[in-house]
């Protein structure tokens, strides 16, 4: 009997996707801590990262391909990634590492993955040659999941029959700089897409050593405010707020 469709939101761009028996992993931070950022959530579920069939990584920013954690999983897993980011994670052990273009499509069993157009700029020398990139899951459901990104064309015809958007919300600070979506970005992406329902991610996980005593508030308040914007905006959407560590069947 194959498990019940499940979505765990891990924490920022993380999320264990379980569809039809498969599954996906998104953009891993799973430890306490990346660089001058520390994780204010609870830590991941153990289990989290085990079994997994494939791993999907929408760009090369450190808060999505966070190296001491990709380092804890499975070398052998099938790894989806931009253009351009390939050999950045041959070099690092990963020997079943997939480029995949706006459009392009692979099979991770019953799930076919189908890359999408994000907008969101490059940081680094590291990226010059990458672009990032969102996920399309489709098998028995149909899930979006954003990465980073900003509204861009064509965003609207991703939403054809979407049962379910992932959506960023906020960052990892007190404000966000170009190619985010805020809370009300957000919303007029779910009114864009009309998935029947939407769980605002990337907010309350990562935030500076020290701020969250002085400026909390972008700890809580995005995935209240994204829901209160999609109820003007998508009143046709559901949105589910999930905490870090908080899981929610799809059936």
């Amino acid at each position: 009997m194959t498990a019940p469709d499940r979505i765990t939101y891990v924490g920022h761009a993380t999320v264990l996707a379980e569809l039809g028996g498969v599954r996906l992993l998104t953009d891993p931070v799973l430890r306490g801590r990346v660089g001058h950022l520390r994780r204010q959530a609870a830590s991941p579920a153990p289990g989290v990262a085990r079994n997994l069939d494939a791993l999907l990584v929408s760009h090369l920013h450190h808060d999505h391909a966070d190296l001491p954690s990709l380092r804890k999983l499975d070398h052998d897993l099938p790894v989806l990634v931009p253009r351009g980011s390939g050999a950045f994670f041959a070099r690092r052990g990963f020997s079943a590492v997939s480029e995949l273009g706006p459009g392009e499509s692979t099979q991770i069993g019953a799930v076919t993955v189908t890359a999408t157009k994000a907008v969101h700029p490059r940081h680094s020398r590291l990226e010059r040659d990458s672009e990032a990139i969102g996920f399309l899951l489709s098998g028995r459901r149909r899930i979006y999941f954003a990465g980073d990104t900003d509204l861009f064309d064509g965003m609207r015809e991703l939403g054809h029959d979407l049962d379910l958007a992932l959506l960023p919300v906020w960052g990892w600070g007190p404000s966000l700089g170009p190619g985010h979506l805020d809370p009300q970005r957000a919303a007029r992406a779910a009114a864009l897409l009309s998935p029947r329902l939407a769980i605002p991610i990337h907010w309350g996980t990562l935030y500076p050593l020290g701020l969250a005593r002085f400026r909390p508030e972008p700890l809580h308040s995005p995935p209240r405010e994204f829901a209160a914007w999609t109820g003007r905006l998508a009143p046709q959407t559901e949105v589910r707020v999930l905490a870090p560590g908080e899981a929610a069947s799809l059936s």
